[in-house]
């Protein structure tokens, strides 16, 4: 089998109403898909924050992979990696377009073998998967109704945990926002804040010992994403677990942050990371350390499907004889802010029962894609 094309999409699906967390506002929900052919008819898809929709794929790495074998992923993963390595330009756009590549590759290999990828992976561990509900976001008009509402729906619908937005408003106002959160949903359901590097570490520090009376399930990225002292700085001065990872990409940029034990718990976001291949690397990596894995999740059903597919895998952290998520099971993050790319890429979008997502069980990635979709989405 041989690799004939490459073709990227950037999608764009505008907002109704605009919403936003500490770092801006979007109007539209943005994704880069990559569709990759071969001489057998079989064709796997990719997905990327940005590189893989535009030329860079066809640019940087083109000449590597169109005649080449797409089962031999893990030569080609570092083939492009070296690429882009000596030149410092493995983050970024090159870090997003090898995870689009990996992952499209992946899904051939499945494809080609009538194996799903977490089979191909060595095999389930877990059939579904537990996940939290990402919304309650900052909106207009937003408090305390609309935000209130919200976090009601998501208890109404089964979900188990939730994950807010904090660092887009004042300190003061924010703990206001995060305590009427806690207070509409009890005690019982998980209830996380995410800052989006909006922080320093005294700032961030500040916010967390406010928020310690409140059971706050962890305080994700409230320093800059490469800020390892910074992370170590607020884990030891707040109650609640730290999380990060979502923007680091390949294992190396992970190194340090588990070496010191910078994070309670690590995010690394299948798109970002190097895609499976790498993404598989740094699960075990931290597992070995200790680290609890949660996969970041925002994108379409082809990132959903790939982050399923790992989480099905990643062994409990500690063993347990009955792991539990939150605790020694993974929980991947479930985005339910609109979307029209999430929805509407697949003829069943993936959906939640009582907390849980079921794992694709069709071969590669288990999804079928629409390319009529992909293309009316397309800009």
């Amino acid at each position: 089998m041989r690799i004939t094309n490459i073709e990227g999409f950037n999608l764009s699906s505008p907002l109704e109403r605009p919403f936003g967390w500490s770092n801006g506002w979007i109007s539209a929900r943005t994704v880069d898909v990559l569709k990759i052919e071969t001489d057998e008819g079989i064709t796997g898809w990719g997905e990327g924050y940005v590189g893989a929709g535009g030329g860079f794929v066809k640019q940087h790495f083109g000449d590597m992979l169109i005649g080449a074998d797409p089962l031999n992923r893990n030569a080609l993963w570092q083939q492009m990696f070296a690429r882009v390595y000596n030149g410092n330009n493995a983050g970024g756009f090159a870090g997003s377009a090898i995870s689009a590549v990996d992952t499209a590759l992946w899904d051939i290999a499945g494809k080609a073998s009538g194996m799903s990828v977490s089979e191909l992976l060595g095999g389930r561990i877990r059939d579904k998967v537990a996940v939290y509900a990402t919304g309650l976001y900052y909106t207009e008009g937003e408090f305390p109704t609309r935000l209130l509402d919200e976090a009601t729906m998501y208890v109404e619908l089964g979900f188990k945990g939730m994950k807010t937005k904090v660092g887009g408003l004042p300190i003061a106002e924010d703990v206001r926002r995060v305590a009427a959160i806690r207070k509409t949903i009890g005690d019982d359901i998980r209830l996380m804040v995410d800052a989006n590097q909006a922080y320093s570490a005294a700032a961030a520090i500040h916010i967390g010992q406010r928020l310690s009376d409140l059971n706050i399930g962890w305080f994700e990225e409230p320093v800059n994403a490469k800020d390892v002292e910074g992370y170590l700085q607020v884990k030891s001065a707040v109650a609640m677990p730290v999380a990060g990872g979502e923007n680091l990409r390949t294992r190396y940029e992970f190194k340090d942050f588990f070496a010191r034990r910078a994070y309670d718990i690590a995010q690394p976001d299948v798109v970002n990371a190097g895609g499976i291949t790498e993404m598989r690397n740094i699960v075990m990596t931290a597992n070995a350390y200790g680290i609890q894995v949660n996969p970041h999740v925002w994108g379409s059903p082809i990132m959903i499907a790939a982050s399923l597919h790992i989480a099905a895998t990643i062994p409990p952290c500690p063993p347990a004889h009955e792991p539990r998520p939150y605790e020694q099971e993974p929980v991947m993050e479930f985005d339910r802010t609109p979307s029209g790319i999430r929805e509407g890429l697949v003829a069943e979008p993936f959906d939640q029962q009582d907390g849980f997502v079921s794992v694709p069980t069709a071969p590669g990635l288990g999804i079928e894609v629409d390319e009529a979709a992909v293309r009316r989405l397309a800009t």
